[in-house]
C-alpha cells in the first residue's frame, strides 16, 4: 500500500500499490461517541418496548419452541433472499416433509443451511460466547455443500475480496473490506467490543457490531448472512429475546437498497448515527410484526381446539396432539400422524380426513397415495406477511 486515500471516523481507506483502495476500519465504540440525540432515544425506547412485547407475548404460547419453528424458518428464508435465492418457505417445508416437487429451486439448500447454522449457533451459545471460533462454526454450517462452498467454509478468507456488481473488479469495486492480513485483528478487536463492558444500550451495540462484521466481511462468500445471525445469536446471549423469533431480515428485505446504503455510509462519511437509527427502526417495526403473528398463532390454535373439542368426540385426544404437532411439522402424513400418536394407520387415516373436513388440514399433493397435508392457516400467518416497497424509506 502506498498512501492513504481518506481517513474517517469509521476507519480509512488505504491504496494499494496495485491501485485499489481498501477499508481500514476504526474499533469500535466509535470516536467521537456516539451522538444519541433526542430522535435516537425516542426510536430506542420505542425498540426496547417492541421487543419486550415480542419476547412476553412468546413466553405465553403454550409451549415456546414449538413455535420457533416456524419464526427460524422464516428468517432464513428472507435472510437468504437478500442474497438471491428464489426458494420460499413453502418451498423448505416441502423439502423438509419431503415433498418431492421438480419446481423447488435449486437454492433450497443454501436456506436449510441457514436454518442449520441458526439452530448450531443457539445451541453452541451456552458453552461458546460469540467469538471468532463460533462465528467460524456458523460459516461453516452454511456453506458446507451449497453454492459458494469451495469459498473455504469456515475458512477466515486469505486472498482480497470486493463488493460490486457482477463482474466488477477490484478497481471499480463499490467497496473493498480490509486486505487478508487485517483481517483477525479487526475480527478480534469486534470480539472484545462485543464482551466489553463499555456502557452503552444493547440494541446499539448490537447494530455497531453488525456493521463492523459486515465492513470486515471475514469471508470470500456467505458475510451477510453470517452477519445477519449474529443479531439473533447476541439478542439471545444477551436475555434480551428468549427465543430467536425476531425475523428482522424482513425490514432489510423490505428496504434492501436503503440497508446497503446505510451501510456504506458508515464506511464513506462515518454516519454511526444514521445506521443506528435505521436498524432501531427496523427492531421496533419487526417486534410488532412478530407480535402480531404471535397473538395470530394463538387465536388460530384456540379456535382450532374449539373445533376439535366440539367435533372429533373420542378422537379429540389424539386430535388435540396432533394440532401441537402441526406447529413443529405442518407438512405431514398419515403414517407420520399413525406413529407420532402410537395408532394404527387406518384410525390415523380417519383422524387425518376429519382434520381436512374440519379445514385444519388440507391435501397439498393430489396423489391417492404418499399423501402430504399441510396445516395451511398457520403457515400463512408466516408466509403471507404484507410486504412493503424495497426502497421505500421506513417511518
Amino acid at each position: 500500500m502506498s498512501n492513504t486515500s481518506g481517513t474517517g471516523r469509521s476507519g480509512r481507506y488505504l491504496r494499494h500499490l496495485n491501485g485499489y483502495s481498501a477499508f481500514h476500519p476504526a474499533p469500535l465504540p466509535p470516536q467521537p461517541d456516539l451522538q444519541i440525540d433526542l430522535e435516537m432515544q425516542t426510536l430506542l425506547s420505542k425498540a426496547d418496548r417492541a421487543l419486550g412485547r415480542l419476547d412476553g407475548s412468546i413466553q405465553t404460547l403454550p409451549n415456546p419452541d414449538l413455535f420457533v419453528f416456524m419464526y427460524v424458518r422464516k428468517e432464513a428464508v428472507l435472510s437468504s433472499q437478500i442474497e438471491g435465492t428464489q426458494s420460499s418457505l413453502n418451498d423448505i417445508l416441502d423439502v423438509e416433509a419431503k415433498v418431492f416437487n421438480s419446481q423447488t429451486p435449486r437454492d433450497v439448500d443454501e436456506v436449510l443451511n441457514y436454518v442449520r447454522a441458526m439452530n448450531h449457533g443457539l445451541a453452541r451459545l451456552p458453552d461458546l460466547p460469540i467469538s471468532i471460533r463460533l462465528i467460524r462454526e456458523i460459516h461453516e454450517q452454511l456453506m458446507i455443500g451449497v453454492r459458494g462452498q469451495e469459498m473455504q467454509p469456515g475458512e477466515i478468507r486469505r486472498s482480497q475480496n470486493w463488493i460490486g456488481p457482477s463482474g466488477c473488479g477490484l478497481r471499480d469495486a463499490r467497496f473493498v473490506p480490509p486486505p487478508p492480513e487485517e483481517v483477525m485483528n479487526t475480527l478480534g478487536a469486534l470480539e472484545t467490543f462485543i464482551h466489553d463492558d463499555t456502557p452503552i444500550p444493547p440494541l446499539i451495540k448490537i447494530g455497531l457490531a453488525h456493521c463492523q462484521f459486515e465492513t470486515i466481511h471475514p469471508f470470500l462468500d456467505g458475510n451477510g448472512r453470517v452477519g445477519r445471525l449474529l443479531i439473533a445469536f447476541m439478542l439471545c446471549e444477551r436475555d434480551i429475546l428468549q427465543h430467536p423469533v425476531l425475523y428482522l431480515s424482513h425490514y432489510f428485505k423490505r428496504h434492501k437498497t436503503l440497508y446497503y446504503d446505510m451501510l456504506q455510509a458508515v464506511r464513506d462519511h462515518g454516519d454511526w448515527e444514521g445506521w443506528i437509527k435505521f436498524f432501531l427502526r427496523g427492531v421496533a417495526e419487526v417486534s410488532l410484526e412478530a407480535t402480531e403473528t404471535a397473538r395470530r398463532v394463538v387465536s388460530l390454535r384456540e379456535a382450532h381446539r374449539s373445533i376439535i373439542t366440539a367435533e372429533f368426540g373420542r378422537t379429540a385426544g389424539n386430535g388435540h396432539k396432533t394440532l401441537e404437532n402441526l406447529f413443529q411439522t405442518p407438512k405431514t402424513n398419515v403414517q407420520d400422524t399413525a406413529e407420532r400418536l402410537g395408532i394404527t394407520y387406518q384410525a390415523a387415516n380417519s383422524l387425518v380426513q376429519r382434520m381436512v373436513d374440519a379445514g385444519i388440514l388440507f391435501e397439498k399433493t393430489g396423489q391417492s397415495r404418499y399423501r402430504i397435508f399441510e396445516y395451511r392457516p398457520y403457515i400463512d400467518l408466516f408466509a403471507n406477511a404484507p410486504q412493503a416497497d424495497d426502497d421505500a424509506t421506513p417511518a
